[in-house]
């Protein structure tokens, strides 16, 4: 299989340049490939504005085989996951810190889309590698932009993005922050050509997305690590993808309720699931074990933030003193002060009206 890619720069720096893989160019052989790519190009980059096409070598056709893909291990017949670094976003990590996911029944589907299309794009490789199924679905776990940025690639390779029914009004109210600051972050050329794409399949309580002969079972969270979380089961294998609802090394982001949160945590699922894919980390075959990391964090943040407020202290005092507090389990995180305050902060606001 051939692969159309396309050499683009952003229209305000000429100079910054990467490859963007289209979907839409996918064909059995070079010529094939070569044949439509230019007007798939031209029709792309009229969509994306923001980019030109670099002035020489513009577009080529590459083999499977030769796509830089990200790395994936098979943790189970069928199912494969990339383990993103265990950081916040920076240019040196290129955004690739979320664990992202597929799944490969009579179609492929793919849990999270990363930071960036370049992101996506290298996801998109890996699945092309292992299979030449069509990729039919495209689950996001909750709206952060390490989880969904990506997601527009998927869309163009003809999957349907499905999601919690609260995702799409929480990320519309983000995106113009998340478009300008994460490029700032990661680097504009990694992330040109990134969208926001468009959900087209919403679950308000629990669904199921068939692949044949194998089930994925979706359940929406109550408002807990987001306001929008969603859980995906596959049955055949018993695994259960958490999203951020399961946090290792990578300290726990607190951007809904701290005892929903933990409520959730304190309740099995069933069946037991066989291996657990958290957000970010390694993955578990453990319930107990894997969410332990997680259940000890914010219980110490909820009582440290309850104590705070027990004694009438104000939030401007607040925040230092609760990250204090938690200090003896620091070690076991990464970027444990500056997401540990602005979690402070959120658990003092929402257990103040207890």
């Amino acid at each position: 299989m051939f692969h159309l890619v396309l050499a683009a720069c952003l229209a305000a720096d000429p100079d910054a340049c990467a490859p963007r893989l289209l979907p839409a160019g996918e064909a059995a052989t070079r010529q094939d490939c070569e044949a439509g790519g230019a007007a798939i190009a031209a029709e792309w980059l009229a969509a994306h504005p923001d980019l030109i096409a670099q002035a020489s070598a513009a577009i080529r056709c590459v083999d499977t085989a030769a796509l830089p893909a990200l790395t994936v291990q098979e943790i189970a017949p069928g199912i494969f996951v990339h383990q993103g670094a265990t950081e916040q976003l920076s240019p040196a990590n290129r955004g690739r810190i979320a664990n992202l996911s597929f799944v490969i029944g009579d179609s492929v589907a793919v849990i999270d889309a990363g930071t960036s299309r370049a992101e996506a794009e290298a996801l998109y490789a890996a699945i092309r590698q292992r299979t030449d199924k069509p990729v039919s679905h495209l689950i996001l776990t909750h709206m952060h932009p390490d989880h969904i940025m990506g997601a527009e690639l998927f869309a163009e390779a003809g999957a349907s993005i499905t999601a919690d029914a609260r995702l799409p009004e929480a990320v519309a109210r983000r995106a113009p922050i998340w478009l300008q600051s994460i490029p700032e972050q990661i680097g504009a050329g990694e992330f040109a050509g990134t969208r926001i794409a468009a959900v087209d399949e919403t679950v308000a309580d629990t669904g199921t997305i068939r692949l044949g002969g194998r089930d994925l079972r979706l359940s929406a969270a109550p408002r807990a690590h987001s306001g929008n979380d969603l859980t995906v089961f596959d049955v055949q294998t018993g695994t259960l993808f958490a999203g951020d609802l399961i946090f290792q090394g990578l300290t726990p982001s607190l951007d809904g309720s701290v005892n929903a949160w933990l409520d959730w945590l304190a309740r099995p699922p069933e069946p037991a699931p066989a291996r657990i894919v958290p957000g970010h980390g390694p993955v578990g075959d453990d319930w107990a074990t894997a969410t332990a990391p997680t259940r000890a964090y914010l219980t110490a943040l909820r009582d440290a933030a309850r104590d705070a407020l027990d004694r009438g202290i104000p939030l401007s005092r607040a925040v230092t003193r609760i990250t204090a507090q938690m200090q003896p389990i620091a070690a076991n995180w990464r970027d444990f002060d500056a997401t540990t305050a602005r979690n402070a902060a959120a658990a003092y606001a929402e257990l103040e009206w207890e």
